[in-house]
């Protein structure tokens, strides 16, 4: 029998999962959850393949994952079996059968995370493990400002973890935005892919910069010095989402939503 490929979105909150992939050590894995659910519907072993594999704590607007199969299902019975086994926090949100070239990481050319920080010195039941809280006025003016140094394709060591596997530090930022809308900044952060904790570091140190009302110019020197010890703390994944990748447009693949609200205005 012939073996079809899928693709899919998930959205999930990762609160309670150490990450998007398969580990060892556990089974609280978004992976793992999938991987479950769709071999269960397959009555047989599936692996999924992600579009970006998130870290332990962040959400994900729309995940994309691709997952082949010689078994005769329809979408229908995918999604919705799927969905039935899942735990609530996870959920397929379409599914659809795709060429044997389309690949979810390596098809993708653009990925966008965002990120929340509730600047209040109260907070509410409402925005836990949903938000970074910073009680203290943050600048919004140099955050912006020392931004404009990180679009384009650069050397991001500086913003790398160490445990991180890619074979290179080259990255391409093409889009920075920073907003505040009442007591929520949003940073949203678009690239052709992402390093380890690339969106944390990057974050917290802009966030640094607005605390602390540092020259912006700075940014540069951190950039060109190629050293972690130069940038700020990896911040709280509580805040981050992943919104979603974007695929040539032969795939025909939905692209993340445009506009979202995630939390009570």
């Amino acid at each position: 029998m012939k073996i079809k490929r899928y693709a899919a979105g998930v959205e999930y909150f990762g609160t309670k999962y150490k990450g998007w992939q398969i580990q060892k050590s556990t089974d609280d894995t978004i992976q793992s959850r999938i991987d479950e659910a769709l071999s269960k519907i397959a009555d047989s072993e599936i692996k999924s393949t992600c579009a970006g594999r998130t870290d332990s704590g962040v959400n994900a607007l729309s995940q994309v994952i691709h997952f082949d199969s010689e078994k005769k299902r329809t979408l229908k019975a995918w999604m919705e079996g799927c969905n039935s086994i899942l735990p609530d926090d996870i959920k397929f949100i379409w599914v659809k059968k795709v060429s044997e070239d389309f690949h979810a990481r390596f098809s993708a050319f653009k990925r966008t995370y965002k990120y929340i920080v509730l600047n209040k010195k109260n907070t509410s039941i409402f925005y836990k493990n949903r938000t970074l809280q910073v009680k203290e006025k943050i600048n919004l003016e140099i955050m912006k400002e020392a931004s404009k140094y990180l679009v384009g394709e650069k050397d991001f060591t500086s913003f790398r973890s160490s445990g991180c596997q890619s074979k290179s530090p080259m990255r391409e930022i093409y889009k920075i935005s920073i907003s505040k809308k009442k007591d929520l900044i949003t940073f949203e952060i678009s690239a052709n892919a992402f390093l380890l904790n690339m969106v944390r570091i990057i974050v917290g140190t802009l966030l640094e910069f607005g605390l602390e009302n540092r020259n912006p110019n700075l940014m540069k020197s951190i950039i060109e010095g190629c050293d972690r010890s130069l940038s700020g703390k990896t911040i709280a994944s509580d805040g981050l989402y992943f919104i979603g990748p974007e695929y040539p447009s032969e795939f025909k693949i939905k692209k993340p939503p445009l506009k979202y609200q995630i939390l009570p205005n």
